[in-house]
Order: C-alpha cells, then sequence, then structure tokens
C-alpha cells in the first residue's frame, strides 16, 4: 500500500549565484570623430592641382627663357705664332712684324650666329702694334668656328720697346696682349638681334715652337 509521505526531490548539481541587490554601473568610451565634408575635401584637392599646375608652367617657362635667352658668344685666342720678325736700325729704329692669330668662335645660342667683323688688336708692353680685321661669317647653332688672321706691320716704329723685345726674343717668350672683338647678329626667326663680344687676353708665345705657353683672359669693356 502507497504510503502518503512525500519524496522529497533529488538533489540538483547546478550552482546558482545570488543577484546583486543592485545593478553595476558599466564605464563607457565615446570616440569623438572630426567632421569632414566632402565638398570641401573636392575643394583642397582642386586648389592642390592648380598651385601643382601653375608651378610646372613657371618651371617649364624658366627652363625655356634660360635656353633660348641668347648669349654673347665665346672667344679664345688658339694659337699665336710669328711668321717674321726683322729689325731696322737705318734710318730709325722700325719693326716688321708678321703674326699669325687664329681665334676659336663659339656660338652656345639655339640661334645661328652672323658675325660681321673680327678685329684682332695686337700690343706688346701696354703699346699697341696693330690690328687686322677678318671677313664676315657664320657660326651655326652650338657650334664652333676658327678664324684664321694674319697682322703685318711693316716698319712699325716701336723704338721705346724694340730692346725689350729682342731681349724676349732671345729668351724664347714674348708676352702679347691681344684683343680679339666680334660684332654680328644672331637670326632669332624673322628678327635679327645686334650681339658683340671683345676679350683682352695676355699671351706669352714660345718663339721656338710657335705655341702659346700660357693665357690669361677676361672680359673686355667696348
Amino acid at each position: 500500500m502507497a504510503s502518503g509521505k512525500t519524496e522529497p526531490p533529488p538533489p540538483t548539481n547546478y550552482a546558482y549565484d545570488a543577484l546583486p541587490s543592485t545593478p553595476q554601473q558599466q564605464t563607457q568610451y565615446f570616440v569623438v570623430l572630426p567632421f569632414y565634408s566632402s565638398s570641401g575635401h573636392r575643394r583642397w584637392r582642386h586648389l592642390c592641382r592648380r598651385y601643382l599646375s601653375c608651378a610646372s608652367a613657371i618651371l617649364l617657362l624658366s627652363i625655356a627663357l634660360y635656353f633660348l635667352w641668347p648669349s654673347d658668344p665665346y672667344l679664345k685666342v688658339v694659337n699665336l705664332r710669328l711668321d717674321r720678325l726683322k729689325i731696322h736700325a737705318v734710318p730709325k729704329i722700325s719693326l716688321d712684324i708678321a703674326l699669325g692669330v687664329r681665334i676659336k668662335v663659339r656660338n652656345p645660342d639655339v640661334y645661328s650666329l652672323n658675325y660681321e667683323s673680327l678685329n684682332v688688336s695686337v700690343g706688346y708692353n701696354g703699346e699697341q702694334l696693330g690690328f687686322v680685321t677678318s671677313d664676315d661669317g657664320n657660326v651655326k647653332a652650338f657650334g664652333t668656328s676658327y678664324i684664321d688672321a694674319t697682322l703685318v706691320l711693316n716698319g712699325s716704329e716701336v723704338i721705346s720697346e724694340a730692346f725689350s723685345l729682342i731681349q724676349d726674343l732671345v729668351k724664347g717668350s714674348i708676352p702679347f696682349t691681344t684683343t680679339p672683338e666680334i660684332r654680328g647678329s644672331l637670326g632669332i626667326f624673322f628678327f635679327k638681334l645686334p650681339i658683340s663680344a671683345k676679350l683682352s687676353c695676355e699671351v706669352v708665345m714660345n718663339v721656338h715652337n710657335q705655341t702659346i705657353e700660357r693665357q690669361n683672359c677676361y672680359p673686355a669693356v667696348n
């Protein structure tokens, strides 16, 4: 016969934690981001492109002006030779001199150089012996031309410097002062731009091998 007592429920293995009387407050963090406007960003990129375009245009223009701006031709005394030197004592002291001069002309421009004349003045110890003029010619763009000229002096009266010239001739070295000057024009499209260059050189010539021992040149005032 069944008993009237109620059997207790079997024990369980589950653990229960008591609920807190008050809920715990959790710390919340907020990140503030700056506001970016799409229209402002586009405007900034447009300004950057404009500034870069202007800077590139200025740079290209400067390079073009550097290469297209006309410059004076370069002159150099390449060779100076003494072809003839004769001293006359009767009736008065005089000299017969024949000097061969070779000038190098270099055109650094992108335009052709048409020179009308090339004058070369030769002096000794501050006294001018004479000058010679060559014919006209042309030097192409970025080209180089060599011009030969001969200075002939018959009966030149260099009384004060005759003895010094003889002494230098015996030593084998004669110091001369040469002043080449070129005048012409640059052919720029349909225009002709006048241009000139003048150089003063102190040249020491070796009499034995007819070469230049040393040379010191500087621009001369026209």
